[in-house]
C-alpha cells in the first residue's frame, strides 16, 4: 500500500512540473457605458488569481527583482493615455532575497488606465505583461496576454454615412461602489486611512534617522532661552503645512510623481546627506551652528523669531528626507490631486500630517523633559554626542540612495558597512570613556546603563563584520545597499578558485549583460550551450530562470551555495541560465513566429519562455533540465525545493544516467 501511495505522489509530481499553467485569468471592463470625444474614461483589468498563487502588482521598485505588471498600448490616434497603470489596493510583502518590500495581488487583483477618447471610433490594443508565483512549491510564471477594445466590450456600428461610432455591448458598466479605494470611500473613512497610514510611515527606513536627528537639534535649542513647548508645536505644525500645502501644490501642478522624482534625484539626497554630516559634526562639538550678528542682532529685536525660521528649516528637512518612503503611501491621495478632487486631498494629507507630525512634536519636546530630570549635567552631552554618531551612520543611506541611482560606485556595500563597523565601535569606546569629546568630562566610572548600551553596541558590531565577506545581514536590508554592488563575497569566490580554468568553449554572448551566481561560468545562449556540451562530452545543465524570479534567488542563495553543489556544477556540467523574462532584443535575423501561440518573438525572454514551454511543455521557474549531447532528458526535470540533499542527489543521478547512456525516452518531445 505504501508503495502504490508513493507511486501516486510521484506521478503526480510529475504531471504538475510537466503541464502549461494559467493561475490567473482576467476580465475586463470600462468605468462608463456612454462616452464621447473628449471624455476621460477607465479601463479595468480584474485578475483572478489561483488559490495559492499571488501576482505581482505594479507600484513597486522594477529594480527590485520581481517582475511588476506592466500594460503596453499600442498608439493610435482614437486615444491618448492619461497618467500611468494603477493597482487597486494591492498587498504588501518583504522579500528577504531581494532585500525590500513588494505589492501584490492574492485571490483577486484590479488595475486602472484613465484614457481620453479622440474620436469616435475608438479602438485600442495591447499586452498585459506579469508575473504570478506560488509559495506552496516555488514556481513563478511570467506571462503575456494581448487585448483590444472588443474584451472591454466595444463594437463598431455604421452610421448613415458610413462613419463608423463606438457602442458599448450591455452588461459592461463597471459598478465601483464597492470598491475600498480612496477615490471612492466616505470623508471620515479616507481621513481615518490616512491618518492610520501616517502612523505607518514612522516605521519606513528614511524616517527612523531623523529621530536622533529632531532630538539633538532641540537638544541644542533647549540651551537657548525661549519656550520648547512652543518650539515643538510650531515644529509639528510646520509638518503638516509642508505636507499639506507644498505636497498638494506640487501634486496639482506637476503631477503625482513629481514628489516621487525629487526625492529620489541625486541633490536633495546629496542636500541631505550634508545637512546629517554638518549637524552630525555640530553635535559631536566640532562648532556651533550660528547666524551671522547682524541677522542676529535684528532677530534678538523679533522675540526668539530666529529659533522658530531653524525649527522651521528643520520641519522641512524631515518632510524633504521622508517623502522617498512616504510617497508610496501617500500617492494615493496626491493622485486625488490631479484627479481635479480638492476637499479630500487636502483632508487626507492633513490627517496623515497630523498623525506623522505627533510623535515628532513629543520627540522635540523629551529634550526639555530631559533637562528638568535631576542631575542632569554632563550625561545630557553624552546623549547629544552618541546621537550625533548615529546620523553619521543614518546620513549615509541618502548618500547610497544617490549612489545606487546613478552607479557612481563610491559607496558600494562593504565601504558603506566598514563605515558602520567604525562608527559604531566609536560609540562603543565612547560610551566607555575611551574617547573624549570637546564638551565632555572626564569619565572616572561608568554606570550599569552606560555599560550595558556598550555591550549591545559591541554585540551589533560583530553582527556586522561578517557583513566584510558577504553575509547577508537580512536585518538591516532598509538600511545598506544591495548586495549586487559587494564587490568581496567569499561565497562567490570559491566557486572558482585560483589559478583552475573555467569550462567555457568560447566567449558566452550576453555575458555583459547576465550573469550566474557565485562565481560560476556559462552560457546565457542555449545553442552556444549545446554546442559546447558536446565538445566537452559533458552533460548540459539548463537553468530556466528570470530576473524577477524569487525563488530562483533562493534556490542559488541556498541550495548552489553548497560547496558540493557548487562543485559538481562547475565540474560536471555545462551550465545554460535561459533568462525568460530578459528584455533584451535579438537581432531581427533571428526573429521567429511560435508554434505555440503563432507570436513573433524579438526578444531573449521571449524565446527562451518559449522554448521552455515547447520543449518541456513547462512554463514555470525555477525550472532545472539536463539533457545529453543528443539532447535528450537525462533525468526529470527538477523545480524548487530548497533541500540541498535533494538537489544534489538529482545531480548525482543525472551524472551516473549520462555515463551510463540512460534517458527519459517517455518524455522526449
Amino acid at each position: 500500500m505504501k508503495k502504490i501511495l508513493l507511486f501516486i505522489f510521484l506521478a503526480g509530481t510529475l504531471i504538475a512540473q510537466a503541464q502549461v499553467l494559467r493561475p490567473n485569468k482576467w476580465t475586463f471592463a470600462l468605468s462608463q457605458s456612454d462616452f464621447k470625444p473628449g471624455d476621460e474614461i477607465e479601463l479595468i483589468f480584474k485578475a483572478t488569481i489561483d488559490p495559492g498563487w499571488h501576482l505581482y502588482s505594479s507600484d513597486f521598485d522594477p529594480e527590485l527583482g520581481p517582475m511588476v505588471t506592466e500594460v503596453v498600448f499600442e498608439p493610435n490616434d482614437t486615444y491618448e493615455l492619461v497618467g500611468g497603470l494603477r493597482a487597486i489596493n494591492p498587498l504588501k510583502g518583504y522579500d528577504e532575497i531581494f532585500e525590500g518590500e513588494y505589492t501584490y495581488f492574492a485571490g483577486k487583483g484590479e488595475f486602472r488606465q484613465t484614457i481620453k477618447v479622440l474620436k469616435d471610433n475608438l479602438h485600442f490594443s495591447g499586452s498585459i505583461n506579469y508575473q504570478v508565483c506560488t509559495d506552496t512549491d516555488g514556481r513563478c510564471i511570467p506571462f503575456e496576454d494581448d487585448f483590444d477594445q472588443q474584451d472591454f466590450g466595444i463594437k463598431y456600428v455604421k452610421k448613415k454615412a458610413d462613419q463608423p461610432t463606438t457602442e458599448v455591448k450591455a452588461g459592461s458598466t463597471y459598478n465601483s461602489s464597492a470598491d475600498n479605494n480612496p477615490a471612492t470611500m466616505g470623508l471620515w473613512a479616507f481621513a481615518l486611512l490616512a491618518f492610520t497610514t501616517g502612523l505607518l510611515a514612522l516605521l519606513t527606513p528614511c524616517v527612523f534617522p531623523m529621530i536622533p536627528m529632531t532630538v539633538t537639534f532641540f537638544l541644542k535649542e533647549g540651551e537657548k532661552e525661549g519656550n520648547a513647548i512652543r518650539k515643538a508645536l510650531v515644529f509639528g505644525l510646520s509638518i503638516i503645512l509642508i505636507f499639506t500645502v507644498i505636497g498638494t501644490l506640487i501634486a496639482i501642478l506637476f503631477g503625482g510623481d513629481a514628489l516621487n522624482n525629487l526625492a529620489t534625484h541625486w541633490a536633495p539626497n546629496i542636500f541631505v546627506f550634508l545637512v546629517f554630516f554638518i549637524f552630525a559634526l555640530s553635535f559631536l562639538g566640532m562648532f556651533e551652528i550660528t547666524l551671522p550678528s547682524s541677522l542676529v542682532n535684528k532677530i534678538d529685536r523679533q522675540a526668539d523669531r530666529g529659533g522658530l525660521i531653524g525649527v522651521f528649516f528643520m520641519a522641512a528637512t524631515l518632510s524633504l528626507v521622508s517623502f522617498s518612503c512616504t510617497f508610496p503611501i501617500v500617492g494615493s491621495v496626491l493622485v486625488l490631486s490631479t484627479q481635479g478632487e480638492f476637499i479630500k486631498p487636502i483632508v487626507g494629507m492633513l490627517a496623515f500630517s497630523l498623525a506623522f507630525a505627533l510623535p515628532f512634536t513629543l520627540f522635540a519636546i523629551f529634550p526639555d523633559w530631559l533637562r528638568k530630570m535631576p542631575k542632569s549635567g554632563g550625561w545630557l552631552n553624552s546623549v547629544k554626542v552618541v546621537l550625533g554618531f548615529l546620523e553619521l551612520a543614518l546620513g549615509l543611506k541618502f548618500l547610497s540612495v544617490a549612489d545606487q541611482a546613478y552607479h557612481w560606485g563610491i559607496l558600494d556595500r562593504e565601504i558603506y558597512l566598514a563605515f558602520w563597523i567604525v562608527i559604531f565601535s566609536m560609540i562603543g569606546f565612547y560610551l566607555l570613556g575611551k574617547i573624549l569629546l570637546p564638551h565632555d568630562s572626564p569619565v572616572e566610572r561608568i554606570g550599569v546603563p552606560r555599560l550595558i548600551l556598550a555591550i549591545l553596541t559591541f554585540t551589533f558590531v560583530v553582527y556586522l563584520i561578517p557583513g566584510m565577506w558577504g553575509a547577508p545581514l537580512k536585518m538591516l536590508a532598509g538600511y545598506l545597499p544591495p548586495m549586487s554592488s559587494h564587490d568581496f563575497d567569499l561565497t562567490a569566490a570559491r566557486a572558482l578558485p585560483p589559478g583552475e580554468e573555467g569550462n567555457l568553449c568560447e566567449a558566452p554572448k550576453y555575458a555583459d549583460k547576465l550573469h550566474f551566481p557565485h562565481g560560476l561560468e556559462g552560457y546565457f545562449d542555449y545553442e552556444q550551450a549545446i554546442a559546447c556540451a558536446k565538445e566537452q562530452k559533458k552533460p548540459l545543465f539548463i537553468d530556466f530562470t528570470g530576473h524577477g524570479c524569487v525563488n530562483c534567488r533562493e534556490m542559488e542563495a541556498r541550495v548552489w551555495s553548497d560547496p558540493k553543489v557548487l562543485q559538481m556544477l562547475r565540474d560536471d556540467f555545462v551550465l545554460v541560465a535561459l533568462y525568460v523574462d530578459d528584455r533584451t532584443p535579438l537581432p531581427e535575423s533571428e526573429w521567429y513566429t511560435s508554434t505555440y501561440d503563432g507570436k513573433v518573438k524579438k526578444t531573449i525572454g521571449k524565446k527562451n519562455a518559449d522554448f521552455q514551454i515547447t520543449r518541456f511543455n513547462n512554463n514555470a521557474q525555477p525550472f532545472y533540465v539536463i539533457l545529453d549531447n543528443q539532447e535528450r532528458l537525462v533525468i526529470e526535470p527538477k523545480a524548487y525545493d530548497l533541500s540541498v540533499e535533494n538537489f544534489l542527489a538529482f545531480l548525482m543521478e543525472a551524472k551516473r544516467r549520462f555515463e551510463a547512456g540512460e534517458y527519459v525516452k517517455d518524455m522526449q518531445q
